[in-house]
């Protein structure tokens, strides 16, 4: 495994094929690489709850691994369940989210706990989060209320792709030095603590575990997984990747749906 220490994976478009699922292949590599030493730090923007059950197939609890969730919001230790890192969204900000979702016209929702928590439940966006982290979905009548009490990672402002790039723009622009705004899918308008991004926070969990970004290897496929590709001492990106995304990684793997994580680790055990 050449001289890598640390594995990060991101799930959707990476691990994570286009039906939902993960091919058998790719999760008996992933375990055969965990048999000899090397971690496993799943580093995703799911909620923390969206990746339980990927985490526990990948066996990290056995292993020793690590969840990254909300793109570096949250770092836990899987196998002893101790959250290690968190970083929440500046409350002040909610009730301007919200009112500025509301005057573009859509809706707005975050996570807590196990759930998908929103004042809409009859949106397919907001209803593919659901079913993507196996989240239900709570219906609230005052969204801003229903945050009054809660830590909150991160909101995203769900909206059709043609809609959300000028919205994005506006949002980069007017919460600059405040909080971040990206997409982590084209429907998906994310924000996030000021200073948020893969790339950072597995440089606090390398920090901790005594490990430099040399021993880290990074398979990704979005556009914010480009820090995180641009970090690690070896970045893939997916054969699925957008060209942007390709030209900021070291190295390109074939695609999420063609096992493309178990042919690269594969090839790096022969050589």
């Amino acid at each position: 495994m050449k001289n890598h220490k640390l594995i990060a994976i991101d799930l959707d478009g990476t691990l994570v094929r286009s039906d939902q699922s993960i091919s058998q292949r790719t999760i008996d590599t992933l375990i055969h690489v965990q048999e000899k030493g090397v971690k496993l730090a799943i580093a995703s923007g799911r909620p923390t709850f969206g990746t339980a059950h990927v985490a526990d197939t990948l066996r990290l609890q056995d292993f020793g691994g690590y969840v990254m969730s909300y793109n570096g919001g949250e770092i836990y230790d899987w196998q002893t369940k101790q959250r290690l890192h968190a970083q929440m969204l500046d409350k002040k900000l909610i009730p301007y989210l919200y009112s500025y979702a509301q005057t573009q016209g859509l809706p707005i929702m975050t996570y807590i706990g196990k759930e998908v928590v929103s004042e809409v439940e009859d949106n397919r966006y907001i209803q593919y989060s659901s079913m993507r982290n196996r989240m239900s979905i709570k219906k609230v009548e005052n969204f801003i209320e229903a945050l009054q009490e809660e830590d909150i990672v991160k909101c995203i402002i769900v909206g059709d792709p043609d809609v959300l790039p000028p919205i994005e723009a506006e949002l980069q622009s007017t919460l600059k030095g405040r909080a971040g705004a990206f997409r982590s899918e084209p429907f998906f308008l994310e924000i996030v603590p000021q200073g948020i991004d893969k790339g950072k926070g597995l440089s606090i969990l390398l920090n901790k575990l005594g490990m430099k970004r040399e021993d880290l290897l990074a398979f990704g496929d979005g556009y914010n997984d480009i820090p995180m590709l641009q970090f690690a001492g070896t970045g893939v990106a997916m054969g699925n990747a957008a060209e942007e995304i390709k030209k900021a990684a070291d190295k390109v793997a074939q695609s999420n749906n063609d096992d493309g994580i178990a042919i690269y680790l594969e090839n790096e055990m022969k050589g």
